[in-house]
């Protein structure tokens, strides 16, 4: 059982997380142009966020609110 805050902070943090990561995946991609450390490694957080997000979809379905 969660509070519905707790639920409603784990929502905004899942798609903060998801676009967030996408984002800098995204950044990482148009950066390994120019500097292919930098750009790789942007990449690759991006996708850490991302996929971080994806598996709190997963946690937060199996929650359930205590309201």
């Amino acid at each position: 059982m969660a509070a519905p805050q707790t639920l409603e902070r784990m929502h905004q943090l899942i798609w903060a997380l998801i676009y967030g990561g996408l984002l800098t995946l995204v950044l990482g991609l148009a950066t390994a142009r120019a500097d292919e450390a930098l750009g790789w490694a942007l990449s690759a957080a991006g996708g850490v966020l991302a996929a971080v997000g994806v598996v709190l979809i997963g946690v937060r379905s199996r929650l359930k609110s205590s309201a």
